[in-house]
């Protein structure tokens, strides 16, 4: 793909463009595509009723009149709100607040590991985005049993899991120099190939975003201007007064000013979805607890990509990315919606093996659910423990009573056991 560019064009051709401005089909196709906000990459290729860049010419001039602006140091970043925002940024915050927390409260025995699980399927995704080559299944076994990574990759995945756990405890403190610094080293722990830049901002001009065939797609500002940008960056995310940005759409705007300072020499994305996730916590949208977003973009990484580049490409117009990542932010709320209507159903089915079994907690009812799911998959009692966020030794008493219920078969494997489904009694 080519790196995305706009046109430049004359006053001349600006007065061209304003003589079409009474044709109906021009307006028409001017009013089509803001509603769509293309990018000039994306316009040129329609078929409109005349040349593309009069058409582009007024677009542009419609989409100022409603522009809102964010003075951010030298940039002047700006973003149109459009309708389709409005109507996301509604769902959101009715989904937050109401039908999806009483969906959650009706699985009592599973919001715990429902977490968990979010948080395994966040920083499996952001890892793998930034190249991490490990299945889910293999992550998630290592991080239910809490096995050491063996590889780069699996580190990775590691350190973003620890991370997620570690911005759930600090949500409610104001993001600083340090605070980024610590998420930074807490993401590249033993997976750089200097360790002297773990938590560290870059001292060079060397780093540049590339694609795959070579092209820089950006060029960070200045290191010596770190510093101060990331003073700016943390008082524009610590203080609210003045000009109200809506707390999702704010987010997204420090999700892109990280990967716009480029602050590291590696780990920028990483650190700049951690954040996201931090400021929404902050502001109370509790739902991000349960939330995998890089799972969403990860399934369509190109347009991730496309999001920074036409609005860098398109004088700073943060209305690409913000469309992107509301998107992406609603995929992961239908993620859960489904994971509620999933889980529901399934606890029906737990309490009915509950009802046929005598001596069974609602918790081992749980555990043989599962089983019958996958009834060919090993378990270990590290990995209930880690699943179902209890105690190993209480692990192990749930395990060893399913064993002599009959359900499970346990074997020794080195120091620990693994147990086999069984099946159910008659």
């Amino acid at each position: 793909m080519k790196l995305p560019r706009t046109p430049e064009y004359s006053p001349t051709d600006v007065e061209k463009a304003w003589e079409y401005a009474d044709t109906n089909d021009v307006i028409d196709a001017v009013f089509k595509y803001n509603k769509k906000y293309l990018h000039w990459e994306e316009l040129k290729w329609r078929e409109l009723p005349v040349d593309p860049l009069y058409v582009w010419i007024l677009m542009k001039t419609f989409r100022e009149r409603n522009m809102k602006y964010v003075p951010f140091d030298d940039l002047q970043l700006k973003y149109n709100l459009l309708d389709d925002f409005l109507e996301n940024l509604h769902f959101l915050d009715k989904s937050a607040a109401g039908s999806i927390s009483s969906g959650l409260d009706s699985l009592p025995q599973d919001r715990n590991q429902f977490v968990v699980n979010s948080l395994m399927e966040e920083a499996i995704a952001s890892s793998q985005l930034e190249g991490a080559a490990v299945t889910r299944t293999i992550a998630k076994k290592m991080l239910r049993e809490k096995r050491k990574p063996t590889t780069k990759d699996e580190r990775m995945i590691l350190n973003n899991y620890a991370t997620m756990k570690r911005i759930t405890r600090i949500k409610d403190e104001d993001l600083t120099r340090e605070l980024i610094l610590e998420i930074h080293k807490t993401i590249t722990n033993d997976t750089l190939e200097d360790p002297g830049d773990e938590g560290r901002f870059r001292d060079n001009n060397e780093i540049r975003v590339f694609d795959m065939r070579g092209n820089v797609l950006h060029t960070p500002p200045d290191f010596a201007l770190i510093e101060e940008l990331i003073g700016k960056l943390c008082a524009f995310a610590n203080n609210d007064g003045g000009q109200f940005i809506h707390p999702v759409i704010k987010g997204i705007i420090l999700h892109f000013l990280i990967g716009y300072i480029h602050p590291f020499n590696d780990g920028n994305g990483r650190t700049a979805r951690s954040i996201f996730y931090w400021y929404m916590l902050r502001k109370d949208y509790w739902l991000f607890e349960y939330m995998a977003v890089s799972r969403a973009i990860k399934d369509t990484k190109g347009q991730y990509s496309r999001a920074y580049q036409y609005t860098e490409s398109d004088e700073n117009d943060l209305t690409y990315f913000i469309r992107y990542n509301l998107t992406a932010v609603k995929t992961a709320v239908g993620n859960i919606q489904r994971y509620i209507e999933k889980k529901q159903k399934e606890s029906k089915q737990a309490l009915a093996i509950l009802q046929q079994s005598e001596g069974l907690s609602l918790r081992q009812a749980e555990i043989t659910k599962s089983l019958i799911k996958k009834p060919d998959k090993p378990i270990t009692i590290k990995e209930i423990a880690e699943t179902y966020r209890v105690a190993y030794a209480t692990a192990r008493k749930d395990l060893f009573h399913l064993e002599e219920l009959g359900y499970l078969a346990k074997q020794r494997s080195g120091k620990e056991y693994i147990f086999i489904f069984k099946g159910l009694k008659e």
